[in-house]
């Protein structure tokens, strides 16, 4: 008697562990989020990456889905089915969000429709895929979405709010909705954290995972002979960076016989006004508005100077910086950082052990910290060697995005 011939068993590839939402991804600006889904694969995480916003098609080998905004139009039969389904709960939640509160502004609130449209439409495909996790980079347009997935599908999803998330006019349109439906929100500092906590979120629910290097870069040898010395500051020309104070700085300190050589790379609404206050204050000869740049040439960047410049501030939206990426990455390079104290650079930025801290609105504090700078080789070097060691200890991205991984499947 002979057995009766088995179909060959297929193997089925399972499905995406985590569905990982950005706004825009790839973005050039955001390397630190590329270096943390580098870091996730190699843990081994199965990623399913969307970009609800432009992007790229494919980053280091693996796809994106670059949403097709085309699709929104599909709402207009999606909202009545996916309504039927949930009973009109989701629905009541985002009219009433619609009727009772203004959005922060325009943009947040195209981000906020961007993302419920987005979780509208691919409601119907996530329950077919099923994947286990959505988590959201941004609490803007990315958690709308993975806030809409959860609500109609049951798939649990947590999320990242971060200072723009928190602050700007007082914070994302649909925030509370959003924390409250989350399984747990990833923040990047501990004042971001303590303004969730501010807000009511459960303590529990507030992870502080900071972001993360994937290579040191070499540190660089102490400059002999720093005149003039050489100041590098890398921002989005915005309120919230403080520039037009920073060059008010910069000029107070030639005024006092400090030579200096700075460099300000990146873009924003205020170039305009900075080239012409520049020019007002006749820093043209030391002072370069060096624009957009890629992270190779601020790498470079990074190498040529001595110091670099945060002089970040609250704007007049309540706006401000958490802990800008560039920081630590110039600790990293050694290059000694000088921070005003508002936001979260001073979680990084411990006045004389892992850099200078001084009042924006001091202009004597810049001045004696830039020569102090310029002129004591003991102090740098041990400003120095203390911001190496903390970005050793607290900026790996493999061990920050393993504790996100690790997080992300106790929810499972």
């Amino acid at each position: 008697m002979t057995d009766t011939p088995q179909p060959a068993r297929v193997s089925v590839p399972p499905g995406p562990e985590v569905v990982l939402l950005f706004t825009r991804f790839p973005h050039p600006t955001e390397t630190f989020l590329q270096r943390e889904v580098v870091a996730l694969r190699a843990i081994g995480a199965r990623l399913r990456l969307v970009s609800l916003w432009g992007g790229g098609t494919e980053f280091a080998g693996q796809p994106v889905e670059r949403f097709n905004r085309w699709r929104l139009f599909t709402v207009l039969w999606c909202l009545p089915l996916e309504t039927l389904r949930t009973r009109g709960g989701f629905l009541a939640d985002v009219l009433g969000a619609l009727i009772l509160r203004r959005p922060p502004g325009w943009e947040n609130f195209w981000e906020n429709l961007l993302g419920v449209g987005y979780g509208l439409v691919e409601a119907a495909r996530c329950r077919r895929e099923a994947p286990r996790h959505l988590h959201a980079v941004w609490a803007s347009a990315p958690a709308a979405a993975a806030w809409a997935l959860g609500r109609l599908t049951g798939i649990p999803f947590s999320m990242a709010a971060h200072a723009y998330d928190l602050y700007e006019n007082g914070g994302d349109w649909f925030l509370d909705e959003k924390i409250a439906a989350s399984r747990f929100v990833r923040t990047s500092t501990w004042m971001a954290g303590s303004a969730l906590r501010q807000r009511g979120v459960e303590p529990g629910k507030v992870v502080v995972i900071r972001r993360g290097l994937d290579v040191l870069p070499p540190f660089n040898a102490l400059r002999p002979g720093r005149s003039p010395l050489r100041v590098v500051c890398v921002a989005r020309l915005v309120e919230k960076k403080g520039l037009e104070r920073q060059l008010e700085l910069y000029a107070a300190a030639l005024q006092a016989g400090l030579p200096l050589s700075v460099r300000i790379y990146g873009n924003g609404p205020l170039h305009p006004r900075l080239k012409a206050l520049v020019r007002s204050l006749e820093l043209g000869g030391c002072v370069e508005l060096m624009g957009h740049r890629p992270i190779k040439e601020i790498f470079g960047a990074l190498a040529w100077a001595d110091v670099l410049v945060h002089t970040g501030i609250v704007a007049r939206n309540g706006d401000r910086d958490g802990l800008p990426n560039v920081i630590p990455e110039a600790m990293a390079a050694g290059v000694v950082v000088v921070t005003s104290p508002i936001a979260a650079t001073t979680e990084a930025i411990a006045n004389e052990c892992t850099g200078l801290v001084a009042p924006v609105d001091d202009t004597a504090a810049w001045t004696t910290a830039w020569h102090r700078l310029a002129t004591d080789d003991d102090l740098c070097e041990r400003l120095r060697s203390g911001a190496r060691a903390w970005v050793e200890g607290n900026f790996d991205v493999h061990l920050n995005a393993a504790r996100l991984i690790a997080r992300i499947r106790e929810e499972l």
